[in-house]
């Protein structure tokens, strides 16, 4: 793989971080707000976690950092090969996370099986996205593809919400 330029690399992230953004709010705001309708210790007040996402979204930027660098690193290119390692680095990564707040909270199972395969999946979508802009020669197509997902995640999160 030749060198990548700082500048296509922030791109390759961004775009990688907005796709993982979208599926999160699908996820949610969507799939999983069933989950958090109920109160729970565990959890904080809808009010005060809303005021929070933004804090949520820079855990996130994290770990598409962590996905670029070790694609990079590792030289795997095109969408397959990223999809299939971002899977498998969102298992072990979530799988840890999960067993961890097994051991120590008292979040319910149900959330925890929702957490450890939703984050796996955005993983595995970053790694998707990553490896496609890695083996582009330009990314305005990736750019489209990218905002189209986003865009059908926000919109099929909002009519998950309301039915």
């Amino acid at each position: 793989m030749e060198k990548l330029s700082f500048w296509r690399l922030v791109s390759i992230t961004l775009l990688a971080w907005l796709s993982v953004i979208g599926f999160d709010f699908l996820l949610h705001a969507g799939i999983l707000a069933p989950l958090y309708a109920n109160p729970h210790p565990f959890l904080l007040p809808p009010e005060k976690a809303f005021a929070l996402i933004p804090v949520g979204y820079a855990s996130f930027l994290l770990l598409v950092i962590l996905v670029v660098w070790l694609m990079v690193r590792l030289g795997i290119t095109g969408w397959h090969k990223g999809v299939i390692f971002g899977l498998q680095l969102g298992a072990l990564i979530w799988a840890a996370f999960t067993i961890s707040l097994v051991s120590i909270s008292t979040a319910p199972l149900t959330l925890m099986l929702g957490w450890f395969i939703g984050q796996t999946l955005e993983t595995g979508i970053a790694g998707l996205v990553v490896g496609a802009s890695l083996a582009a020669d330009r990314l305005r197509a990736i750019l489209i593809s990218v905002i189209l997902f986003v865009v059908g995640a926000f919109v099929l999160g909002i009519v998950l919400q309301n039915i």
